[in-house]
């Protein structure tokens, strides 16, 4: 799930309802999810990642599980005419499910990690429009998969924290267009898989929810403030139930972030919420 400017909607793509896997695409408009018709949709799948692309204007889909098959194909979604179309390209990253995809500070979308069957992955690329470039920073995080990543717009800050990995996952790392940097802040959220991520403009904030932590589902929120390096805990009167693997992305629109989905304790949801 991902913001498309050039729709000016959500879209949503694929998921898993508990017996199948899906590849219905959805746009919401702030207040009406809206199935869209497409004539080549991508194959369905679950955890998969995408982001939008400011330079080619497009959102970018890359990865994902079927049931069988860690996936490595890439789709591109024009919100202009409402189709996707398959991308051919020379290279690519490796299969993955659960990569994580955000936009790098330059507006392109850049893609770190997932988990390819056997190997938790710290690869990292770039989409340049209509392949995939391997970039080689001089630091990068432990390999992972099902973080939460999201980019603050203003200040070009990527953050990331958690997912499931071999070595320790439990960290924050901050990605400037050039290199990552492991953060120490004085507060750090509970360690979380297959949580979702968005900045917030009018919080000035990139906000964490919920998430899967050892089998068990948090409903809690988390606020990451890169002036100071920190996380702080957002305490709301309501909040979702608790889930992981849910869509979230901010739309400017509604100046709200918006929450869909996921799962708690393995039992598919499809609410909506708003913060």
């Amino acid at each position: 799930m991902t913001y498309d400017p050039a729709s000016g909607k959500i879209i949503m793509f694929g998921g898993y309802d508990g017996n199948t896997y899906l590849n219905d695409t959805w746009e919401f408009d702030g207040a009406t999810w809206i199935q869209v018709t497409t004539n080549t949709p991508p194959p369905p799948r679950t955890a998969a990642q995408m982001a939008y692309d400011s330079v080619s204007q497009k959102v970018v889909l890359y990865g994902g599980f079927d049931g069988q098959n860690y996936l490595g194909d890439t789709w591109l979604w024009d919100g202009k005419t409402s189709q996707w179309t398959q991308a051919t390209t020379a290279h690519q990253p490796p299969a993955v499910t659960g990569p994580m995809l955000f936009p790098d500070p330059n507006g392109r979308v850049d893609y770190f990690g997932g988990f390819a069957g056997q190997f938790y992955q710290l690869e990292m690329w770039q989409w340049n429009g209509s392949d995939w470039t391997q970039l080689f920073p001089p630091t990068v995080p432990f390999a992972r998969s099902s973080a939460a990543v999201a980019t603050n717009s203003v200040t070009g800050q990527v953050v990331m924290f958690g997912g499931l990995a071999d070595v320790n996952p439990i960290n924050t790392w901050t990605y400037d267009g050039t290199t990552w940097t492991l953060q120490s802040p004085r507060s750090q959220l509970p360690w979380v898989y297959g949580a979702g991520a968005a900045y917030h403009p009018l919080l000035s904030t990139v906000v964490v929810f919920g998430g899967g932590n050892g089998g068990v589902d948090q409903d809690s929120t988390w606020k990451w403030y890169g002036s100071i390096s920190d996380w702080r805990q957002f305490f709301s009167a309501q909040r979702p139930p608790p889930r992981e693997g849910h869509g979230m992305a901010y739309d400017p629109a509604l100046h709200h972030v918006i929450v869909f989905g996921g799962q708690n304790q393995e039992v598919p949801l499809n609410d909506t919420w708003e913060l």
